[in-house]
């Protein structure tokens, strides 16, 4: 493939897009975010510089659902799409992060594309696949939590008002129950064709919950968060993501080290691995029950050992995807030193 990189910045609006050919820009402009108008630009370009479909790279950052009018047009006319973490094109362009609010353009995104592009695997990954499971994952979660303030607003508020009024409330919420019911029943119909009809999805569903411990929801959830193990290539990036190896600091006395959970951090995936962590610890035939025991023994801190758990599990889901076999227990230790 010739060196064409288009760099795109993605917003909610349109994107912002620099065209790049030995260190050099050939054009540089936007498009709006709409799928018509990214055809036309994209097409547009190859006609002017006399390109075919496989001769352009297209690296974007991630942007959540904005990114779906590209994913669209790139899924359809057959173009390369990179998808890449915005934070791990600013670490390469300028060293350090420069604050939350530090914006990319799309000039550092194509140079990035650029001095990258040879060690990154663009192997066919269902990219359009991940971003409807995404989205149906999102809509699942907001219907579930929507769905449990509801039941907790039914059964809290008997004591509070008179029976007549409860009733009457009571109906109104049994109904809105019923319908949330519904569409997550509905839902999660959706999310389990994705994975029927793609091997790739159900084969890393498949050898997630081959580890012990890690049970559906918890290897759907992995999925999501790591588009399909394509957004982290490593155990420890994605451990740093959702902040199970957060940064630290001291104290004024130098001691008491803190931690620091910034708001960013997932904290659906913290909770689902905490609670596998302590299904397994229950366990009695459980390797890992035998760390927690251990390490509290010698006078570790739970936390800290229920923490070092649900790191080694993230390990073990990182392991079998890699080597591409489901667990095996004999070498799991191997393994996660390799990808840690």
């Amino acid at each position: 493939m010739d060196n064409f990189f288009l760099g795109v910045v993605v917003s909610r609006n349109k994107l912002d897009f620099c065209l790049l050919y030995q260190n050099k820009v050939l054009k540089q402009g936007y498009s709006l975010n709409e799928t018509g108008t990214i055809k036309l630009m994209v097409s547009s370009i190859l006609k002017e510089f006399n390109l075919s479909n496989k001769q352009i790279l297209i690296c974007a950052e991630h942007a959540g659902k904005y990114n779906y009018p590209l994913i669209y047009v790139c899924e359809s006319d057959k173009y390369v799409l990179w998808l890449e973490n915005p934070n791990k094109i600013k670490f390469y362009c300028s060293g350090l992060q420069q604050g939350k609010n530090y914006k990319l353009n799309p000039k550092q995104i194509a140079v990035y594309a650029s001095c990258n592009a040879d060690s990154r695997n663009l192997g066919k990954q269902p990219v359009s696949e991940v971003e409807h499971l995404k989205q149906l994952y999102n809509e699942l979660e907001m219907l579930e939590d929507d769905c449990e303030k509801l039941k907790s607003q039914l059964f809290d508020q008997r004591n509070y008002m008179s029976e007549e009024v409860f009733n009457l409330n009571a109906n109104r919420l049994i109904v809105l129950i019923k319908g949330l019911q519904d569409a997550i029943i509905t839902v999660e119909k959706e999310i389990k064709c994705i994975f029927v009809d793609n091997i790739y999805l159900s084969k890393q569903l498949e050898l997630l919950t081959s580890i012990n411990g890690i049970e559906r929801k918890v290897a759907l959830k992995m999925v999501v968060e790591t588009d399909a193990f394509t957004r982290f290539e490593n155990c420890r990036q994605f451990c740093s993501h959702v902040g199970l190896a957060p940064a630290h600091k001291d104290n004024k006395a130098g001691q008491n080290l803190q931690a620091l959970n910034h708001a960013y951090h997932d904290k659906g995936i913290k909770t689902l691995l905490n609670q596998a962590a302590m299904s397994i610890i229950k366990k009695n035939d459980s390797e890992l029950k035998n760390y927690y025991i251990r390490k509290v023994n010698e006078g570790k801190d739970e936390k800290v050992v229920i923490n070092a758990i649900r790191v080694k599990l993230v390990a073990r889901m990182f392991a079998v995807i890699k080597n591409n076999q489901k667990y095996q227990p004999v070498l799991s230790e191997e393994l996660n030193y390799n990808l840690l």
